[in-house]
């Protein structure tokens, strides 16, 4: 239970934060942008197969806001400890194990990632959408915090800068999020392009979130986020041992 206190301690920051309007507004200002936009504005001039737009776009917001808002929250707040306040290297000078630091920090960031897709699932409700919660979409958006997670305690550790934070957002995440199924039919880009974007964790996310229960099919998208996700993880602890500042 080492962890604990690590949890605990980015929790009520959170918590301190959540008092200010202005965080929950720019937290929600975008996938709400997008909400309203394109699946109530423009939503009802697109015809897909199977359902409205905005009934296809709600699960690729939900990824898209729980990954951001996971990632974000310990990627920018591990580089800010580490390189302007100089407070967490007192992580490592405590008797905490680097694996305690890791599971107290990627649960801070999933908790974060799942109170935004809480919000935006409400907000999908009030529009009109008709999102359908299953075990498999719970399941696929908590894998999803756990691996966009971890992959923050990565980025946290290794930026030399806040620039080289912001790069990774920038080059990696939002090209992710544009591109992986989230706004558009995958079937719409070219086939070598497809087979790109299907390495990606977020395009299964986005399959699975979009599936009404579960099936065979869904079990490889579940690996490969969850591979995403252990291995984020694991590597997150070895540059939490090799950690030297």
């Amino acid at each position: 239970m080492n962890w604990y206190p690590i949890y605990l301690r980015e929790i009520l920051i959170f918590k301190r934060r959540l008092l200010r309007l202005g965080f929950v507004l720019s937290t929600m200002l975008t996938p709400l942008l997008y909400l309203f936009v394109f699946g109530v504005g423009l939503g009802p001039r697109v015809q897909l197969t199977g359902g409205s737009y905005l009934d296809f776009l709600m699960p690729g917001l939900i990824a898209v806001t729980s990954l951001i808002n996971a990632y974000t929250w310990i990627a920018n707040g591990i580089t800010v400890a580490r390189l302007f306040f100089r407070n967490f290297q007192v992580y490592l000078q405590a008797p905490v194990s680097p694996a305690a630091i890791m599971v107290g920090q990627v649960l801070a960031g999933m908790t974060r990632g799942l109170f935004a897709s809480v919000i935006l699932v409400g907000c999908g409700y009030l529009v009109g959408s008709n999102l359908a919660l299953s075990v498999l979409f719970v399941v696929t958006v908590i894998l999803n915090c756990f691996a966009a997670a971890s992959f923050g305690v990565i980025v946290g550790l290794l930026s030399r800068s806040h620039d080289d934070a912001a790069s990774v957002t920038n080059f990696f995440i939002m090209p992710m999020a544009f591109f992986s199924g989230t706004f558009f039919p995958l079937e719409e880009l070219p086939w070598l392009l497809q087979q790109i974007i299907l390495l990606l964790p977020l395009t299964h996310v986005n399959y699975l979130l979009r599936q009404p229960s579960w099936s065979p099919a869904a079990f490889p998208s579940l690996a490969v986020i969850a591979a995403y996700g252990l291995t984020s993880f694991l590597v997150g602890i070895y540059c939490l041992q090799r950690y030297d500042e």
